[in-house]
């Protein structure tokens, strides 16, 4: 599990972002960065704008840690086809990011946290590695008692986001499909992803 240092709402003042565009954002009341000089502004180098732009996705999926991002970007480099589409793949297909889409959980830290005490079952089978790659048509569902649980019954009900159409979500019942691996494009991030960028910085 990737250990966090700063609290997650702190990533959308550093990165100068409603990151998950969530109404109790810090962002939308303080929108510069923390620290005396958050305010100051200057033109960022190229390589600047890259590291945020990993930073950034990075930080979308749950501040996932150095080496398995690079782990990640790696596998997407080695697949054909364009980088950038196949990194964006891969991190979707990610259990984590998986069970936040089809909204069993209201933020990818507690989505992340439900895989990990063993709530979560592919194809029936308990699964607690949140980075586990799902596959086209595997079935993901919430198990036991958690399925009534407050948290999980708010995010299914919350207004805050929608299920995206790469996947088939029956809420009554706790479960879901994967449909399929989804193009950049039919992904709904809050904020401008750039995952070209992502690719020229590890390709450096």
């Amino acid at each position: 599990m990737t250990k966090r240092v700063q609290a997650k709402y702190k990533i959308d003042r550093r990165l100068g972002v409603n990151l998950w565009g969530r109404a109790k954002s810090p962002f939308n009341i303080r929108n510069y960065g923390p620290g005396e000089h958050g305010k100051n502004k200057t033109k960022p180098s190229d390589y600047c704008l890259q590291l945020h732009a990993k930073q950034m996705l990075r930080g979308y999926y749950g501040n996932i840690g150095e080496r398995q991002f690079r782990k990640i970007f790696k596998e997407s480099a080695r697949l054909r086809g364009d980088t950038s589409e196949n990194l964006i793949g891969l991190l979707e297909r990610r259990l984590d990011a998986v069970v936040y889409r089809m909204k069993f959980a209201q933020t990818v830290f507690a989505a992340r946290q439900m895989v990990n005490h063993g709530h979560i079952a592919v194809n029936g089978k308990r699964v607690n590695i949140p980075s586990v790659f799902v596959k086209d048509g595997d079935e993901i569902s919430v198990i036991g008692n958690m399925k009534d649980n407050v948290n999980v019954v708010a995010a299914m009900e919350s207004n805050e986001r929608d299920i995206p159409d790469y996947l088939s979500v029956d809420s009554k019942g706790c479960k879901g499909t994967f449909v399929r691996t989804p193009r950049f494009e039919d992904v709904p991030y809050p904020v401008n992803i750039e995952p070209n960028l992502v690719v020229e910085f590890y390709s450096r």
